[in-house]
C-alpha cells in the first residue's frame, strides 16, 4: 500500500527524484556509447524516492536501485527521433521498473549493485550528493515539443514579432541546427506524439499562430493548411558549430524568405529554460496554469 503524504513531503520527493535521476543520467551517459532515453535513469529516481516513502532501510534501498537499473529500459533515444511514436523516451516503463523494484526489494528480492551508482568510474558523479545540487542545472521547456527545436521556435517568433509577419508573407523557411535536431520528423504530423518530435512543423506553427502550445500540437491544430504549406517550403541544414555545442547546449537559427524576395536572418540562439538561458518566473507560472 502506498503511503499517504503531505505537500511538503511530496515536494521533497519530487526534488530528490530529479536530483537522483539527473545524476543517474550523467553516470549512464558518461559510461556508455549509446544515447539512451530517460527511461534508463528515471527508474533509479523512482526507486530512490519510493524507498524513502516506504521508509526502507539502506540495504533494501541498495537492492531497489540495483533492481531498477537492471530492469529499466535502456532504450535507444535516436530510434524515437527517426520514427516518432508513443514510446516517449521509455519514461513510463522506467517509472514502472522503479516502482516494481521498491516492492520487490521490500519483499527480499535482490539486485545490487547498480553500476551507474556504485561503479568506481562514476564515483565523482555521486561524491557530493547532498552538498551540491544538480537539480539547479535542470531546464523548464517553454514549448510542449522536443527541446531540440526550441531555439528554432524562438528564432522564428523573434523574426515574426520584429517584422510583423504572418504566414502569408513567407515563401520559404531555412532551419540550421545540430545533427540530432535535423533527424527529427520533417513532414506534417498527423498525431500529437509525432508533432512533439517534429522539427519543421513547430516552427511553421509558430510563424502562423505566433505561439506553440498544446492547441498547436494536437487535434484541429495539426490540420492548419498554412502551417502545412510552410512545412513543405522548409529546408534543413546542419551546422558544425552547433554540433560542437551539443549536448551541453542546443543552438539553432532561422532564415525566412519573404514573397517579396527579402531574406530575414534570426542569427543563432540557444534553447531557453536552463540556467545558462533562463525563462522568467512569470513564464514558468503561465506555462503551469496553461
Amino acid at each position: 500500500m502506498a503511503p499517504e503524504i503531505g505537500g511538503a513531503e511530496a515536494i521533497t520527493a519530487l526534488v530528490l527524484g530529479y536530483e537522483i535521476g539527473a545524476r543517474a543520467g550523467i553516470a549512464l551517459h558518461g559510461t556508455v556509447t549509446d544515447y539512451h532515453t530517460s527511461g534508463a535513469w528515471n527508474a533509479l529516481a523512482v526507486a530512490a524516492i519510493g524507498a524513502r516513502l516506504l521508509k526502507l532501510g539502506p540495504d533494501k534501498l541498495r537492492e531497489a536501485l540495483g533492481i531498477a537499473e537492471y530492469h529499466g529500459p535502456r532504450s535507444q533515444m535516436m530510434r524515437v527521433i527517426d520514427s516518432p511514436t508513443m514510446l516517449h523516451d521509455g519514461s513510463a516503463w522506467g517509472a514502472l521498473a522503479g516502482v516494481t523494484a521498491v516492492y520487490l526489494a521490500d519483499q527480499g528480492f535482490t539486485g545490487a549493485p547498480a553500476a551507474t551508482v556504485e561503479a568506481e568510474e562514476v564515483d565523482h558523479v555521486w561524491r557530493d550528493l547532498g552538498e551540491q545540487w544538480v537539480v539547479h542545472r535542470h531546464y523548464i521547456k517553454p514549448y510542449p515539443v522536443c527541446r531540440w527545436t526550441h531555439a528554432l521556435i524562438d528564432s522564428a517568433l523573434k523574426l515574426r514579432r520584429a517584422h510583423g509577419l504572418t504566414g502569408a508573407d513567407i515563401a520559404a523557411v531555412e532551419l540550421t541546427s545540430f545533427h540530432e535536431a535535423t533527424r527529427l520528423y520533417r513532414e506534417v504530423p498527423t498525431t500529437s506524439p509525432v508533432a512533439q518530435y517534429s522539427v519543421c512543423y513547430p516552427v511553421a506553427a509558430a510563424l502562423v499562430k505566433g505561439r506553440v502550445g498544446v492547441a498547436e500540437i494536437e487535434g484541429p491544430g495539426l490540420a492548419d493548411s498554412e502551417a502545412a504549406r510552410l512545412v513543405a517550403a522548409t529546408t534543413l541544414h546542419e551546422s558544425a558549430e552547433h554540433n560542437a555545442r551539443f549536448p551541453a547546449d542546443r543552438w539553432g537559427e532561422v532564415t525566412i524568405v519573404l514573397k517579396d524576395g527579402r531574406r530575414l536572418d534570426s542569427g543563432p540562439h540557444n534553447a531557453r529554460g536552463g540556467p545558462e538561458n533562463p525563462i522568467s518566473e512569470d513564464e514558468i507560472i503561465a506555462k503551469y496554469r496553461d
